[in-house]
């Protein structure tokens, strides 16, 4: 079982710099473990402007802001493709990547696992099961890193920050939104967002509009949306369900947050951008250094 000083869960803006942070200030038995193939985290397959100014003072599209913090962590031992199964209360850490499963020990564990979008079945949504359901994030990897289009006219589920972000990777791709639905009487982003969508890239905000149900076959083909106490049908090709974050905390042992394991980034609350997960990574490998000393 290999001993370190410090594991960190999670490979986006806020574990790179906490680990990059963590080195600065001479902890020297560091790791990254992240799941996904490459680290950087959410930005990766955000191809918009937008990303940069909170951490570095430059503007850049989330894969080069993504590309930056993983230069800037190249001489941590960053563990790609390696997913954590569990944590036990003593620092140990049941690992499994593509040379099986393994066990780590800490003396201190950072979570930086981010957060995820409620999905459809916890939302409640009725109808059928086609093709062309999905999140914000499974929307940017199909567009950014695979080059799909995964349809052509979709209805966007939410009016938060991200909803936005979903309009302009659509944009990106050619993909044409037939609408914006936001449950409640306003849009959840600041109020010019709803006169944005509409007159900048012309998609129409619909609030107080529920989705009820989805209806197709292989692939969408409209939805049932209720709205002033009647139902309306909107023919779409896609949902995209967007917001309603959650922290990802399943790997917290019964819900209770040891004094082993501190939390940064967006697996804390509420959502913040990467500019600022990437600073609280930086402050929770001060905190970390400390207790270590």
């Amino acid at each position: 079982m290999q001993s370190l000083d410090v594991v960190i869960i999670g490979g986006g803006p806020a574990g790179l710099s906490a680990a990059r942070r963590l080195k600065e200030l001479g902890i020297g038995r560091v790791a990254v473990l992240e799941r996904e193939g490459e680290a950087g985290g959410i930005p990766r397959h955000c191809g918009h402007l937008g990303f940069g100014w909170q951490s570095h003072r430059r503007l850049w599209t989330g894969p080069r802001f993504a590309s930056e913090i993983r230069k800037s962590a190249e001489s941590v031992d960053v563990r790609i493709a390696t997913t954590v199964l569990e944590i036990g209360k003593a620092g140990q850490l049941r690992v499994q990547n593509q040379s099986g499963l393994s066990t780590l020990e800490a003396r201190h564990i950072l979570l930086a696992t981010g957060t995820r979008e409620t999905p459809r079945a916890a939302r409640l949504v009725g109808g059928a099961r086609p093709a062309g359901v999905m999140n914000t994030g499974a929307l940017q990897q199909h567009v950014y890193l695979h080059g799909n289009k995964p349809f052509e006219r979709p209805v966007i589920i939410g009016s938060e920050w991200v909803s936005f972000s979903a309009i302009l990777t659509c944009r990106h791709a050619a993909i044409r939104p037939v609408a914006m639905l936001e449950e409640a009487a306003t849009i959840t982003a600041p109020r010019p967002g709803k006169l944005i969508a509409r007159l900048v890239f012309n998609v129409p905000v619909r609030t107080s509009a529920k989705l009820v149900s989805i209806e197709g076959q292989s692939q969408v083909e409209a939805v049932i949306v209720e709205r002033k106490g009647k139902n309306e049908r909107i023919a779409c090709d896609g949902v995209i369900f967007t917001g309603q974050f959650r922290p990802e905390m399943a790997l917290v042992p019964q819900g209770m947050l040891p004094e082993n394991i501190t939390c940064a980034g967006n697996v804390t609350t509420p959502l913040k951008t990467s500019g600022e997960c990437w600073q609280q990574g930086r402050l929770a490998a001060e905190d970390i250094a400390r207790r270590l000393s």
